[in-house]
């Protein structure tokens, strides 16, 4: 029975392949949050999936509606089987006993119609279906996340007495260089300098839409290291429902000098807060302040592990058991 359905597979084996590459190919769209905010085109055309166009290309089987695999009158039911597209056949187990299995017939390959050699169709050699290219239109709509699919129904390969496959498309955002997305909120790390966390700031953002929005901090208003802020409606567009934004999430990075002159401290200090006094005791022991390497760190982090687990080895090792007698 296994070989008989291997026969039955052979037939379309080579369409199936050609298509299955081709939806392994397009399964992943390297789609730009840029695109995906302004709903643009796609083109999963190119080897790379560059986003040039909206037409997909592809080859597949459909079915041969002109000769339908045969010369008019040349196809009749298969005479081994009857047009059933099964067979039965009886297997003598032991003497008395025999086992009756349904197989499909190897004359039709169980499509239950034969066509004659001599009048089968000469571009599809009776098999009904021919290969033809087609090209749709794939667009993405403003709000699509990572990993939601774009479904082409009845669009796959066309087999007789079979319902067409479907094409699906799989989006896969592409990591922004600057944004971050959260659902429909846009997260933006934004750096600025000490002076501008102090004395305020305004600053021009470039949206995915290529829009420019002023973002202000007032003088006298202090940004702290690490501080959020939002900007409503600035975010991606909701999926069928683009009028509709969520937020824009801007965290500020606060980047401090590395040193400073020694006579520009006396003025800094006349503007700032007064140091809180400390009261140091007569037997505090000064330190000294070093830099840390995360590199250096984690390396010696990692060579004291691997001597704890050789030391508890050492030990496992050295126990002594007691002889039996």
């Amino acid at each position: 029975m296994d070989s008989d359905l291997e026969s039955l597979k052979k037939r379309t084996a080579s369409s199936e392949a050609e298509l299955q590459k081709l939806i392994e190919t397009f399964n992943k769209l390297k789609q730009r949050y840029d695109n995906l905010n302004n709903g643009d085109d796609i083109s999963p055309e190119l080897a790379e999936l560059a986003l040039k166009n909206s037409k997909l290309k592809y080859r597949l089987n459909i079915l041969n509606r002109v000769s339908r695999g045969g010369k008019k009158g040349a196809i009749e039911p298969c005479p081994t089987c009857k047009g059933k597209g099964v067979q039965i056949q009886v297997h003598q187990l032991a003497p008395g006993m025999v086992q009756q299995t349904q197989c499909i017939c190897r004359d039709c390959e169980g499509q239950k119609e034969r066509i004659n050699p001599k009048d089968r169709c000469k571009t599809c050699n009776g098999q009904k279906v021919i290969r033809d290219r087609k090209i749709l239109e794939v667009h993405v709509d403003q709000g699509m996340v990572d990993g939601q699919k774009i479904v082409f129904n009845g669009e796959g390969d066309q087999e007789p007495g079979l319902k067409p496959g479907d094409i699906i498309i799989v989006l896969d955002e592409l990591e922004h260089s600057r944004f971050k997305r959260s659902g429909n909120d846009l997260i933006l790390r934004e750096k600025i300098e000490l002076v501008e966390a102090l004395c305020g700031f305004q600053k021009v953002i470039q949206t995915l839409d290529d829009r420019d929005l002023l973002i202000s901090s007032l003088p006298g208003t202090v940004m702290k290291h690490g501080e959020v802020k939002t900007v409503m409606g600035e975010g991606m567009p909701q999926y069928k429902n683009p009028f509709e934004k969520g937020r824009l999430i801007i965290q500020f990075l606060v980047e401090f000098p590395t040193s400073l002159p020694p006579n520009v401290i006396p003025a800094l200090e006349e503007c700032l807060p007064k140091r809180p006094e400390q009261m140091i005791p007569d037997n505090a022991e000064e330190c000294i302040l070093e830099d840390m390497d995360p590199e250096a760190e984690s390396h010696r982090r990692d060579s004291r592990n691997a001597y704890d687990e050789d030391e508890m080895g050492s030990q496992q090792g050295s126990r002594v058991q007691c002889a039996t007698h």
